[in-house]
């Protein structure tokens, strides 16, 4: 308790920035063309969110018939094993939120399960082996989102409305909330605070190594960054501003505009995929559903806009491999998802 109080207490005393005047604007603007990985057809329905480290990457399928998760070699992209499997027995899914991977420990979450589960590669490298399940405790509302603080601590997205993150520990237990929804509709947050959090869903990334904490918004365009090192917190709002609901019985209805769909933090950077499409468009979309967003944003890592890129196809997740200097992305329009960009990161 006494720690959760004093976590509270440096809410009340954290440097936060807001926006004055005008939207951010970005100073270069730059096309970048994919280039398509050719990968077995079969595996996938949705290929959502992308991860690489070393020598090989992993590819969640949001969608996925048999499996959620399919890991291949990096970077040629030759498959290794699928896991993950769908289905209701204690060691199967039945749902897949994302996928973090670092120093070769792969976690997955399942927010319908309101459980984390860790999994590390076999001797020979040709599987994962489910090692440890963390399921959520009280006051944790259905995780959609997770990424990895330390060995022993998780950050999740709060839902209650009462705050913008919580952190939870290795048994998924609460061990305080913090931040708070940076919106101008204080009287709406007041009275309909879960409905306004489900609204304000975003996107998160974390990097131990700089401390930084990264939120994107669903909906709308609104870039949050919390320094965990120094306990600043930077808002950067889009030309769309916060996103646009209506509360109908309890939940948020969305309209406006789809917003952010990925976000990473690197080591030097802030990458965001960015869609900016109303939904009245994507409602009159006729023939082939074109879903995804077209451009990356690069934001520094106090939020000072950097590049937009603009892309030759929708995308939903991305990787930044800024050793290689390329982005690699998943489309899930096309009958090949992964694809790679040429950047000149660094």
């Amino acid at each position: 308790m006494r720690r959760i109080v004093l976590n509270l207490l440096s809410l009340l005393l954290i440097g936060c920035s807001f926006p004055k005047g005008d939207h951010y604007i970005f100073p270069k603007e730059e096309r970048l063309l994919a280039q398509t990985v050719e990968i077995d057809t079969g595996l996938f329905r949705y290929a959502f969110r992308i991860r690489a480290q070393a020598d090989t990457a992993i590819v969640m399928d949001l969608h996925g018939a048999d499996y959620f998760y399919h890991a291949f070699t990096y970077p040629d992209f030759r498959y290794l094993t699928s896991f993950g499997k769908h289905g209701g027995s204690p060691q199967e899914m039945l749902s897949a939120e994302n996928v973090r991977y670092a120093n070769g420990i792969v976690w997955t979450l399942d927010a319908n399960k309101s459980e984390m589960v860790r999994l590390e590669w076999a001797l020979l490298k040709d599987s994962l082996v489910r090692k440890e399940a963390i399921s959520f405790g009280d006051g944790i509302l259905r995780a959609l989102d997770f990424a990895i603080y330390d060995d022993s601590t998780f950050i999740v997205p709060d839902y209650s409305g009462e705050s913008r993150f919580c952190r939870v520990d290795r048994k998924g237990q609460l061990l305080c909330k913090e931040g708070f929804i940076p919106t101008r509709h204080t009287q709406m947050l007041k009275n309909a605070g879960p409905a306004m959090a489900q609204a304000w869903r975003s996107f998160i990334d974390y990097n131990p190594r700089n401390g930084v904490l990264a939120a994107v918004t669903q909906l709308g365009e609104v870039l949050e960054i919390y320094n965990l090192q120094d306990s600043t917190h930077v808002v950067r709002f889009g030309p769309y501003g916060e996103p646009e609901f209506r509360v109908s019985e309890g939940y948020a209805v969305p309209s406006g505009i789809m917003g952010f769909s990925d976000v990473q933090v690197t080591d030097h950077a802030i990458y965001a995929v960015f869609h900016g499409r109303t939904f009245k468009e994507l409602s009159q979309q006729r023939g082939e559903l074109i879903d995804g967003g077209q451009y990356i944003y690069v934001f520094s890592l106090t939020g000072e806009p950097l590049c937009k890129y603009v892309l030759d196809r929708f995308i939903y997740g991305i990787c930044v491999d800024e050793k290689n200097k390329t982005i690699i992305a998943t489309d899930v329009n096309s009958d090949q998802p992964i694809v790679m960009f040429n950047t000149k990161i660094g």
